[in-house]
């Protein structure tokens, strides 16, 4: 980057940084999910483990620079954080089995129902208030993956998307334990590196006992779904310092685009109609969200 773009970028408002950070992040999801793909015929858990392993050495490159200790702010943590950790580990194996076996657009926006899980669970498990139009909200965007999802009962051509959705689901839960360790002090960096060493760990019996070997070619494109995906987490840490989600959130289904555009160009993807309903109906129903949330937080 010249002088000139990163005095443009300095002088951004608090808002515009994090709007920007959050489209970077949504970027380099996109381009693990797709080096997940070029990866080929590889068990899903072997890609998840390379996959952590990497972001795994960047953050914790991060926590040594903050300064940030290596042990919870709080043993009483410890339980949130290892639901945290197993639960985004078994969402991630998920995501990576959708992106196998479905168009690529399909499972980013499966994958990106997690917001809406996010509200259900802060609800069920952490009191936190749910409104009418909250609790609608969520019914719709369901109803909108199941458009993608297509359910079928002649037969198992809609498991990799019940798949997708258990991730995107699994990756609500996650993000709700998340919440509650940032509530109760942990610094994100350490959540990241908790989360990499076990997630790495987690898969590390998969890799032994049906390690599949793989080409220069294939380590070299897991190490790219790592650093993608470890580009993608810090960009998206760093655009919720600069503004709150309810400013910004709605800007993370731009990996959509992204996804849709790599996929039709790299693999011929292309989503068939329902697919497209689909996206427009949980699109719609992140704006509607979106905007009901800054106005509701706006008026108090």
């Amino acid at each position: 980057m010249n002088s000139s773009a990163e005095k443009k970028l300095l002088s951004l408002s608090p808002r515009a940084k994090g709007i920007v950070c959050i489209v970077i992040s949504a970027f380099c999801f996109a381009w693990m999910s797709t080096f997940v793909r070029l990866a080929g015929d590889l068990p899903s858990a072997q890609k998840a483990f390379f996959r952590n392993l990497v972001a795994l050495f960047f953050a914790l490159a991060a926590l040594k620079r903050k300064g940030i200790p290596l042990v919870p702010h709080d043993k009483r943590n410890l339980p949130a954080l290892l639901i945290r950790s197993s639960v985004g580990a078994f969402g991630i194996l998920c995501n990576f089995y959708a992106v196998d076996h479905l168009v690529l657009s399909d499972a980013s926006m499966l994958n990106k129902m997690s917001p809406f899980f996010v509200v259900l669970f802060s609800f069920l498990f952490l009191s936190e208030k749910l409104t009418v139009f909250q609790g609608m909200m969520v019914l719709t965007a369901f109803v909108g993956s199941l458009f993608v999802i297509k359910p079928s009962f002649s037969g198992l051509s809609s498991f990799p998307a019940f798949v997708g959705l258990v991730g995107g689901i699994s990756a609500g839960a996650a993000y709700t334990a998340v919440r509650y360790c940032g509530s109760h002090g942990e610094k994100g960096p350490f959540i990241v590196v908790f989360f990499s060493g076990f997630s790495t760990l987690f898969f590390l019996p998969f890799l032994i006992f049906d390690y599949h070997p793989m080409t220069l070619t294939q380590v070299l494109v897991l190490l790219g779904a790592g650093l993608s995906a470890a580009g993608g987490q810090f960009s998206i840490t760093a655009a919720y310092t600069y503004a709150p989600a309810k400013e910004i959130s709605v800007y993370d289904y731009t990996q959509l685009i992204f996804t849709t555009a790599i996929g039709f160009l790299l693999f011929g993807d292309k989503p068939d109609i329902y697919s497209i309903i689909g996206y427009l109906i949980i699109i719609s129903t992140a704006l509607v969200s979106f905007d009901y949330n800054r106005k509701h937080t706006a008026g108090q």
